[in-house]
């Protein structure tokens, strides 16, 4: 989800302003979920490099999860929709974790919509984090080091209940993937759309899901 700040400078506003509206988008995105057929979704809503940006807007955003979290939950409750973060939780406040597993347990027996948060999130340091967790299931005897393979470390991954995804969107006209699911999204098709996140309507998603159904998807073989 990229482009609220340059949204809200084009505007003459404070990025904080932009983050704000994409907030608002991200509940519209969600709702158009289940008519356009999409089951999981995954929004990149803070990443491990984020921390790099001003004090001031790290703050903002860090007010900004909490207040949507705790704005959001009846609805997402009502609506059918089960809310999962994934990332490093151990940078963030207690009182947004605490945020984070509530809604976790609320939405818990919820199916409609699988929204995927990640939140203090980089690809890297998740498989980083998985690779040392399998480590030391091998050093406590738990684990024999010659039977690790590739759908081991998976299951150490954070988005080890999850599928990989099918589609990657980056939206806002940037052509790199920034970080994002590097394991999972192996053999996803990509999307790149110059529409800044604020602007992304529930039309162009759909229009962006009609162009990936039409892409066929040979996971590296060659078609019959």
């Amino acid at each position: 989800m990229d482009g609220n700040g340059r949204w809200a400078q084009a505007r003459g506003k404070p990025r904080l302003f932009g983050h704000h509206a994409g907030a608002r988008r991200v509940r519209e995105i969600v709702e158009a979920c289940p008519d356009l057929g999409v089951k999981y979704l995954t929004i990149f809503a803070f990443s491990t490099e984020n921390w790099k940006r001003t004090q001031v807007e790290v703050s903002g955003l860090m007010k900004l999860f909490k207040r949507y979290l705790m704005s959001e939950t009846r609805e997402l409750v009502e609506a059918g929709v089960r809310v999962r973060f994934i990332g490093d939780r151990m940078k963030l406040d207690d009182t947004l974790v605490a945020l984070m597993d509530e809604l976790e347990l609320l939405t818990c027996d919820n199916d409609l919509v699988h929204l995927t948060v990640a939140l203090n999130y980089g690809g890297r340091d998740e498989v980083t984090r998985a690779a040392k967790r399998l480590c030391r299931e091998v050093a406590a005897g738990v684990v024999d080091p010659e039977t690790v393979d590739a759908e081991m470390l998976a299951r150490h991954l954070d988005t080890y209940v999850l599928p990989d995804p099918d589609l990657v969107i980056r939206t806002s006209g940037e052509a790199r993937i920034s970080n994002f699911l590097l394991w999972q999204s192996a053999y996803s098709e990509y999307e790149f759309v110059d529409t800044l996140w604020p602007d992304f309507t529930r039309e162009e998603f759909a229009r962006v899901l009609h162009s990936y159904s039409h892409r066929e998807r040979r996971f590296g073989a060659v078609p019959g």
